[in-house]
C-alpha cells in the first residue's frame, strides 16, 4: 500500500535489543512510503552505532537533554513534520509491529477525513492473543481505562470505532492535527501525555479511532507489571494537571482528591501497606507539585 508519507518516531534509551527487533518488523511493513527516526537518549549500550550499521536507512538523532517521554518524542515529531510527513507514528521501542499494521491503520483512517488519531489492537507480547489495549476510555470519574485489558481476543471488538484515547505505545497522528494542536504536552514529561493529546484533538473536532484489524505486540505493562514510585508520582501529578487543563467538573475533582487522600492515609497508618511508603511519598510529592504548578521532571526529594 502506498500513500502519504508515514514517519515513525522511536525513543531509545539503552534498549538496543528491543529497538532492533522493532526496526526489523518496521522494515517488513507493507506500507510505503515510510521513514523511521530513532531518538537516542544518551544510551551507553552501543545501540546507536549498531542501529546505524544494521539499518542505515534509519535516521538516528542523539538527544541533547532528557525532556521525558513527551518532550523527547516532540523532537522527533518536529523532525517528522519538517520532512513532510502526512502521518506521524509515535512508537515505543519495545513493540513488535505486524506487517500490515500501518497499512490497516491508514486505510481505516482515510475513510473519514475527520479521523485525526488512530491506533492498533495492542496485545501482550508474552501472551500474543491477550489484549493489552483496544483503545482507551475516560469513565464518568475521568479515570483512564484501557478497553479489553487482559481479555482473550475472541473477536469481541470487530469494527473500527471511536474511542477517547489511544495507547501511547503506538499512536498514529495526522499532520493536520499536529499543525492545529501541536505535539505532546512536554510539561507532563511522562504519563497521561497520550490521553491529553487525544483529548485536545477531540476538543478540536477530530475523531480518535481504534482499528482492531491492525495488530501490535507490546513488551511493557504485562500482567505482572509493578510500577515504581516514579510512576506513582507522575500518575498523581499529571492526572490533576489533566483535570485542570480540560476543565473537569467539581464532582470529578472531589473524587480524585478524595481517592488520593484516602490512599495516602491507608499507606501511612495500615501496617500491611508498609512496603508502599515510597509510593506514599511519591503520591504526596506529586499532589503537592500539582498545587505548586510544577511540571517536567520529578525533582529529587531532599535527602535522597
Amino acid at each position: 500500500m502506498s500513500g502519504s508519507l508515514v514517519v515513525t518516531v522511536i525513543l531509545n534509551t539503552n534498549r538496543g535489543e528491543d529497538t532492533l527487533a522493532c526496526l526489523t518488523t518496521l522494515a517488513d511493513s507493507s506500507y510505503k512510503p515510510q521513514h523511521v527516526i530513532v531518538l537516542d537518549n544518551a544510551s551507553t549500550d552501543g545501540s546507536p552505532e549498531v542501529i546505524g550499521y544494521r539499518f542505515p536507512e534509519v535516521e538516528v538523532i542523539p538527544l541533547e537533554q532528557n525532556l521525558g517521554y513527551a518532550g523527547n518524542n516532540n523532537v522527533g515529531i518536529d523532525k517528522a513534520m519538517a520532512l513532510g510527513a502526512g502521518w506521524v507514528f509515535v512508537l515505543n521501542e519495545d513493540t513488535i509491529v505486524a506487517e500490515d499494521c500501518i497499512s490497516r491503520l491508514i486505510e481505516a483512517a482515510e475513510k473519514d477525513p475527520q479521523v485525526g488519531i488512530v491506533g492498533p489492537m495492542v496485545y501482550h507480547f508474552n501472551e500474543p492473543g491477550v489484549i493489552q489495549s483496544a483503545g482507551g476510555t475516560l469513565d464518568k470519574r475521568w479515570q483512564a481505562v484501557h478497553v479489553g485489558l487482559n481479555e482473550e481476543d475472541c473477536g469481541q471488538y470487530p469494527q473500527a470505532r471511536a474511542v477517547d484515547y489511544i495507547s501511547g505505545c503506538a499512536i498514529l497522528v495526522k499532520r493536520d492535527v499536529i499543525e492545529q494542536i501541536g505535539g505532546l504536552e512536554a510539561d507532563l514529561f511522562y504519563y497521561w501525555e497520550e490521553t491529553d493529546w487525544c483529548t485536545r484533538a477531540r476538543e478540536h473536532g477530530w475523531k480518535v479511532l481504534h482499528v482492531p484489524q491492525a495488530h501490535l505486540w507490546h513488551k511493557g505493562v504485562q500482567r505482572d507489571y509493578k510500577p515504581g514510585p516514579n510512576v506513582t508520582y507522575y500518575n498523581t501529578r499529571n492526572r490533576f494537571r489533566f483535570l485542570s487543563r480540560h476543565h473537569a467538573p467539581l464532582s470529578v475533582w472531589l473524587y480524585a482528591w478524595g481517592r488520593t487522600l484516602l490512599t495516602l492515609t491507608s499507606w501511612t497508618v495500615r501496617p500491611k501497606w508498609r512496603e508502599m511508603r515510597p509510593h506514599r511519598d511519591a503520591m504526596w510529592q506529586g499532589a503537592l507539585d500539582f498545587v505548586r504548578g510544577r511540571g517536567g521532571m520529578r525533582p529529587v526529594p531532599a535527602g535522597k
